[in-house]
C-alpha cells in the first residue's frame, strides 16, 4: 500500500520540475529560444517571397508564350487545309468558345466549314435504343452494300458520314440527293440537329469532343462535364471508327485525355488506333493548332495520336500537299523540302 509520504514527494518532484522550468525558461534559455523563433520565421518569409517571385516569373512566361501561340497559331496552320470543306460534328455539347476556338483555327488554316452538326443525347442514351433499331432498319436500303452483321450504330454511323459527306452532279459541288435525304432523316428522327443549312458536301469530318473538359467558372472554382458511360464511349467509337472508313479523312478531338473519355478509349484500343485519329487538349490554344495539321495528315492517309500525354506525339507529320497522298519526312521538313 502506497502511503501518503509517496504522494508528497510525487508532488514536490513535479513542482521542483516546474519551477526549474519555468526559472531557466524566464532566464538563460529565454534568448536563445526567442532567437531561434525569429530566425525561423525569417527564413519562412524569405523562402515565401522568394516562391512568391518566382510564380511570378512563372505565370509571365506562361502569358509570354499564349501571346506568342496567339499570333503564331494562325501562321502555323495557314493553308494546310486550302480549299477543304470541313463538317464539325458535336459528340457531347462542347462549350461554345472552344467548339468556336477550333473553328477558327479550321478557316485559319484555309478550310470552309460547311456543316455544324450536333449529337442529340437520343444517339446514344439506353433508352433510346429500341428507338434507334427501328430508324436504322428503315433507312439500311439506302446506304448500299454494307456488312450482314452490320448493327443499328454502324448503319447510323454510314448514315451520319454519307450525308456530310457524299457529292452528286458532275462538278461534285454539290450534295447528293441521297445525302440530302439521309440528313432529313436523321434530323426528323431528332439524332442529329443542324446549326445551318448543309449545301455543300464536305471533305473531311472532324468529331468534337467535350466530355470530361474543365470549365473555369466564378474565379478559380472549376466544373467537370459529365464523362460519359462505357455504353455511350462504344457507340461514339463505333461511330468515329464507321465515319473513317466511309471519308477517308476525318479526326477526334477532345479535351486532354485523362481516362473515360472518347480520346482515351480510341488511343487505349490498338485496332481503333490504327485507324482513326486523334487530337487531345483542345482546350487549349495548342490542341486547337494540332486540329487543322491532324486533317491534313488523315487525307494524306497519316493516322496518329496527338498530345502531350504519355504515348501521344505532339505534332503530325508535314504533308505535301503538291503530291496527293505523299507525306514528308520529318528530316525533309526541317530541310525546307515540305510544306
Amino acid at each position: 500500500m502506497i502511503d501518503f509520504r509517496y504522494h508528497l514527494v510525487s508532488l514536490m518532484s513535479v513542482f521542483l520540475a516546474l519551477a526549474v522550468g519555468i526559472i531557466l525558461g524566464a532566464g538563460p534559455l529565454q534568448d536563445e529560444i526567442g532567437d531561434q523563433l525569429i530566425d525561423q520565421v525569417e527564413a519562412l518569409r524569405t523562402e515565401r517571397n522568394s516562391l512568391r517571385e518566382d510564380l511570378d516569373q512563372a505565370q509571365g512566361e506562361v502569358d509570354e508564350q499564349l501571346r506568342f501561340l496567339q499570333s503564331a497559331g494562325p501562321q502555323l496552320v495557314a493553308g494546310s487545309l486550302e480549299d477543304t470543306r470541313v463538317a464539325v460534328v458535336d459528340l457531347d455539347d462542347v462549350a461554345g468558345d472552344v467548339e468556336q476556338g477550333v473553328v477558327d483555327m479550321l478557316e485559319a488554316a484555309g478550310a470552309t466549314v460547311v456543316a455544324n452538326v450536333v449529337l442529340t443525347d437520343s444517339w446514344t442514351t439506353e433508352d433510346e435504343a429500341a428507338f434507334r433499331q427501328t430508324v436504322a432498319t428503315g433507312l439500311s436500303d439506302q446506304l448500299g452494300e454494307l456488312p450482314d452483321d452490320a448493327n443499328a450504330d454502324q448503319l447510323l454511323a454510314t448514315a451520319l458520314a454519307l450525308s456530310l459527306t457524299e457529292s452528286g452532279g458532275p462538278d461534285g459541288a454539290a450534295r447528293s440527293d441521297r445525302a440530302v435525304d439521309l440528313e432529313g432523316l436523321l434530323v426528323r428522327s431528332s439524332l442529329i440537329e443542324m446549326d445551318g443549312a448543309q449545301v455543300e458536301p464536305a471533305d473531311a469530318v472532324l468529331l468534337l469532343s467535350g466530355a470530361t473538359a474543365v470549365v473555369p467558372v466564378d474565379g478559380n472554382e472549376e466544373v467537370v462535364a459529365p464523362t460519359p458511360d462505357e455504353a455511350e464511349i462504344a457507340i461514339l467509337t463505333t461511330l468515329a471508327a464507321t465515319v473513317q472508313e466511309q471519308t477517308g479523312s476525318s479526326v477526334v478531338a477532345g479535351p486532354t485525355a485523362s481516362g473515360g473519355d472518347l480520346v482515351s478509349a480510341i488511343r487505349g484500343n490498338d485496332e481503333l488506333a490504327a485507324e482513326v485519329s486523334t487530337v487531345s487538349g483542345v482546350e487549349k490554344l495548342t490542341g486547337r493548332i494540332v486540329v487543322p495539321l491532324a486533317l491534313d495528315a488523315s487525307a494524306a492517309g497519316e493516322v496518329g495520336q496527338y498530345g502531350f500525354e504519355d504515348g501521344a506525339t505532339v505534332l503530325p507529320p508535314a504533308v505535301d500537299d503538291s503530291q496527293p497522298g505523299s507525306e514528308v519526312t520529318p528530316d525533309d521538313a526541317a530541310t525546307g523540302d515540305g510544306k
